[in-house]
């Protein structure tokens, strides 16, 4: 399942890692350790649409109008009894509600269980046999916050299968961010340069040197403060920019610094490999300047997600001994701490297991 709850960026800052030699190891931690976060918590932190089926009458229920459920239910789009017949019967939003009515205090509203308007004529029931005879259609998870990352600037507007996109804003989208662009999810797998239009460096020869960090680009190139280009082939990490002048750090990512001519084709970090259509959701065209959001998992999980990220990469690296390091910089790995803060993020989140009496 595509869905990461702290990006391949965010962990190489984090170690300083510099270039792509451990971009898969750092990719299949961070998805494992995802997984296991769902697994210790009984949650999800990225919302999916489906539907599940569930047993009615429940074996332990004694009550005919509540249906508790087994995942945190954000909004219910069909829910339909008798479900394994060939004519089940959708009730109607009106006659139920969805419990509990109130906002959790990150302002998310969870639902744990579906309750049928006594004054209605609706009904709970079972088709031929009391298993999957339940069906709720609804987005399922434990929040649905976004952030705004700007808009598609092109890629994805004559097909629905393409893999590809250009970002509007290279600053703000990582790979392992699950984006919505209108009612689609799609998942950023990986990200790349490519020439920034017809826009060059508009300057006299960038010398290889550090401290040489300011850059004049030609007008309207529409860089902005975050994002990561390309000359020749030294990447270069944009710290401000004031109207054509860009502050940079130079040689960033571990490649080498360089000399580079006027009229330099500048190249930006902007062209995103996606996973189209993810989480129950439909891949659609998309025109140029469709907004795009990023999904957010609450800051708490994204911090525990990269912890235990680092702590098995620090692991790995010392063959899971002891020892983390070499000689005179050898010490100790102690997951004492990390144990202790695991802890008190799964009481946290756990998901109280449900049962209607």
């Amino acid at each position: 399942m595509p869905n990461w709850y702290c990006s391949r960026e965010s962990v190489k800052l984090a170690l300083r890692i510099k270039g792509i030699r451990q971009d898969r190891f750092i990719d299949e931690t961070i998805e494992a350790q995802s997984r296991q976060i769902d697994q210790w918590t009984r949650r999800i932190y990225i919302p999916r649409t489906e539907t599940r089926l569930f047993e009615w009458p429940a074996r332990q229920s004694t009550r005919g109008h509540s249906l508790w459920l087994d995942f945190d239910l954000l909004s219910l789009t069909t829910l339909q009894t008798e479900a394994q017949n060939a004519t089940p019967t959708t009730i109607a939003s009106t006659d139920y509600f969805l419990e509990p009515n109130n906002q959790g205090p990150d302002g998310n509203t969870r639902y744990d269980r579906i309750e049928i308007d006594l004054s209605s004529n609706a009904a709970l029931e079972s088709g031929d046999t009391p298993q999957r005879s339940i069906s709720v259609l609804g987005s399922w998870g434990y929040s649905n916050n976004t952030r705004s990352v700007g808009t598609v600037s092109s890629g994805l507007a004559s097909s629905s299968t393409a893999t590809e996109m250009v970002c509007s804003d290279g600053s703000v989208i990582d790979v392992g961010n699950t984006l919505l662009i209108a009612s689609e999810q799609v998942f950023v797998s990986e990200r790349a340069f490519a020439v920034l239009g017809s826009v060059l460096v508009n300057d006299a020869d960038i010398k290889a040197d550090i401290a040489d960090n300011t850059i004049t680009l030609d007008a309207s190139h529409g860089v902005v403060a975050g994002e990561i280009i390309r000359l020749d082939s030294e990447e270069l990490y944009v710290e401000s920019v004031s109207t054509n002048l860009l502050t940079v750090e130079r040689a960033f990512n571990g490649t080498l610094l360089a000399t580079h001519a006027d009229n330099t084709a500048v190249h930006i970090n902007r062209t995103l490999t996606i996973e189209r259509g993810v989480n129950g959701t439909t891949a659609a065209t998309h025109a140029n300047s469709t907004a795009v959001s990023t999904y957010e998992p609450e800051f708490n999980v994204q911090v525990w997600c990269r912890r235990e990220v680092i702590a098995h990469y620090v692991q790995e690296g010392a063959g899971f001994g002891r020892d983390v390091g070499q000689g005179d910089g050898a010490r100790e790995f102690r997951g004492v701490d990390l144990s202790d803060r695991r802890k008190m993020d799964i009481d946290r989140y756990e998901r109280v297991r449900m049962a209607a009496v």
